[in-house]
């Protein structure tokens, strides 16, 4: 246990060596940056080596459906009607007991309701259809587009919340599940960035009152 060789310094690196290490190791970060990071979330190309690789066209859509988000949230804050606070109530009166009655039977759980709507979006038109949710309440929905893809987001806002993300990309079709997040109006925000006109058809099924456009 005590026969251990110690290494020999002169196979230990020296500082040139770690510095001159640590300095490509930075370089390798920096053009990492400089060519993948940049163009894939910024649409930010300084070497070209993004469009090459099509990272720089994913940067701008994110950055458009960033824009596009901001812009929805402010025009929904701006025309939200403003709350007025209610007077507390006075407490009611002492009731009398009523008379014991024979309990009527339990009424059944209302059924799933199910709602289709069709918008023809023209070139850079953008259009809302949300839906009345209590929290919790959940509703399955598909929508699909006549062939292009339209960027989309899908959030709710309500409660005194004005936005909350369920989630957002580019695609000519969608599907899944949607479990409100508070008690609002949930639902989806198109943009038509294909130039030319498209058709998008959303079907929705579950526990929500009514779907209804909004812009």
């Amino acid at each position: 246990m005590h026969n251990a060789q110690k290494p020999d310094l002169a196979d230990l690196p020296t500082a040139s060596r770690l510095l001159r290490s640590t300095a490509i190791a930075v370089g390798v970060a920096a053009a990492l940056l400089i060519a993948v990071v940049l163009p894939a979330e910024y649409a930010v190309d300084p070497t070209g080596i993004g469009r090459l690789l099509g990272l720089t066209e994913m940067g701008a859509v994110k950055m458009a459906i960033a824009r596009e988000a901001e812009q929805e949230v402010s025009s929904a804050m701006a025309s939200a009607p403003a709350i007025t606070a209610q007077a507390p109530r006075p407490p009611a009166a002492a009731a009398v007991p009523a008379p014991v009655q024979a309990s009527a039977p339990a009424k059944e759980a209302p059924a799933a309701k199910a709602e289709e709507m069709t918008l023809t979006l023209a070139p850079g038109q953008g259009v809302e259809i949300k839906a009345k949710m209590r929290k919790g309440a959940s509703v399955t929905y598909v929508w699909v587009t006549d062939g292009p893809k339209l960027n989309f987001d899908t959030h709710g806002d309500g409660n005194g919340i004005s936005y909350h993300g369920y989630g957002k990309g580019s695609e000519s079709r969608s599907e899944g599940t949607l479990t409100a997040a508070f008690d609002g109006s949930h639902g989806w925000f198109w943009r038509n960035r294909a130039g030319k006109s498209v058709t998008v058809t959303l079907k929705v099924t579950g526990d929500f009152n009514g779907l209804k456009r909004l812009v």
